[in-house]
């Protein structure tokens, strides 16, 4: 076998492999020996079928699985003694493909672009700055009347009061549309909060003044782009009883409150509500944080990226950005997306950043943990309620899937890793500027 470079070009490799007749015809052989104790065929004694009658019966369905082996040894081989990482697959072409025989040569062309030699960095260089921010008593008491909104109850008004906008009506309906009554049109006793906007626009308002024991027609336009297509676009009118007309009653701020959410009394609420909040306040100044070492490390190295990985990811950058612009369109039935020049630089930024971290991560052996997986996979089962176990098994199937969830884990493990040997200064801000600061990372 024979392995000769045709390329050598910046981070661009390119060889042909030959494996000749002979070595080919050696590894079918070794197959057939392999397989001769357990193959049986009509006039023989198990494994004692001839060789001969071996290679004539299987041989040929044998020489892909040679050849696949030999190339795959090859490859595994090269890059044990080159020390080459490729960036991506390389692209691997038979030469003379359709017109090879058996009895030849088998020539292969092998195309990559190797990753570059990352500069090693020294921690000790960075200087960060750590936002610390406390949980106010005026967050908390903001936090607490925001949950007690949560937990507003209705009563009913006084017999000929008009319903007003915020209140609950309970009603009877029933919808048509051209004088026929629709699947799904028809309901009694449904609660619904005038001004809440869960029905169709336009339904809500017209109940507004109604009292208990009015039959009111509401008259409303499907939008265009119901989901029911049958009804998109349709004028419906809608037969409503009104039965009750409540009131909202705010809830109170007390321990009654508090045991509702699950805690022994208002004091316990509130110190859950600020530790809440305390950790929001922590992981987002751990953003900020991110962002501010992301930005030095960038500043600090300069390597050869390979332009594979550039175009790859500034095309999903691109994909990415006009789903963004365009959220109507769920699927990828859409034309080629063309990437920009600030696509690109966009591009060369992550691919320099990942392959840095990438290389850190690798040097200093970080690894991801199948406990830290399993929580990664519930956190995104719960987004799919009802159907948890088919999102375990997709994922156990999919390996481009479970490097997708690994990905981040291994990345924030490996900025931990980087902060710890960095220069952190502490620095307590108020909630403020701590929102200053995340707006700011939009903005970049």
């Amino acid at each position: 076998m024979q392995v000769t470079e045709t390329l050598n070009e910046g981070l661009k490799r390119g060889y042909t492999i030959t494996v000749t007749a002979a070595e080919l015809d050696a590894k079918v052989q070794e197959k057939l020996i392999e397989a001769q104790p357990e193959v049986e065929m009509k006039g023989f004694r198990k494994g004692k079928v001839p060789m001969a009658m071996l290679k004539k019966q299987f041989g040929p369905r044998l020489i892909g699985d040679a050849m696949q082996e030999a190339i795959d040894g090859a490859m595994k081989s090269h890059f044990e003694a080159s020390g080459d990482r490729p960036a991506m697959q390389p692209e691997v072409k038979m030469v003379g493909g359709e017109t090879w025989a058996e009895g030849q040569d088998v020539v292969v062309e092998m195309a990559y672009e190797a990753l570059p030699e990352i500069p090693e960095i020294d921690a000790s260089a960075i200087t960060l700055e750590r936002l610390l921010v406390k949980a106010e008593d005026a967050a908390v008491d903001e936090a607490l009347a925001n949950l007690a909104a949560t937990a507003t109850t209705f009563a009913a008004r006084e017999a000929g009061e008009a319903a007003a906008d915020g209140d609950q009506v309970v009603i009877d309906f029933k919808g048509s549309v051209d004088g026929d009554f629709f699947e799904g049109g028809t309901a009694e006793d449904y609660p619904l909060v005038l001004g809440s906007n869960s029905f169709i626009p336009g339904f809500e308002a017209q109940l507004v003044g109604a009292k208990a024991g009015d039959d009111v027609e509401v008259k409303v336009s499907f939008p265009a782009e119901y989901g029911a297509a049958h009804l998109a676009g349709k004028d419906a009118l809608f037969a409503c009883t009104v039965k009750e007309v409540k009131a909202p009653q705010a809830a109170q701020i007390d321990d009654e409150l508090a045991k509702k959410y699950g805690a022994a009394d208002l004091a316990a609420l509130k110190a859950q509500i600020a530790e809440r909040l305390e950790a929001e306040y922590k992981g987002a100044s751990r953003a900020v944080m991110k962002r501010a070492l992301l930005d030095q490390l960038d500043g600090l190295v300069s390597f050869d990226l390979p332009a594979t990985l550039v175009d790859a990811e500034a095309a999903q950058i691109a994909h990415q950005l006009w789903h963004e612009e365009n959220p109507e369109v769920h699927d990828h039935n859409h034309g080629a997306v063309e990437t920009t020049d600030e696509h690109k630089t966009l591009a060369v930024r992550r691919v320099r950043l990942g392959l840095l971290l990438a290389e850190i991560g690798r040097k200093a052996d970080v690894q991801v943990t199948d406990a830290e997986m399993t929580q990664a996979v519930l956190a995104q089962a719960r987004q799919y309620p009802g159907q948890e176990r088919q999102y375990f098994e997709f994922v156990q199937k999919n390996p481009q899937m479970q490097q997708q969830l690994r990905a981040p884990i291994f990345e924030d493990k490996v900025v931990d890793f980087i902060v710890a040997g960095a220069n952190v200064s502490d620095k307590e801000v108020g909630k403020d500027d701590l929102q200053k600061a995340i707006e700011a990372l939009d903005e970049m």
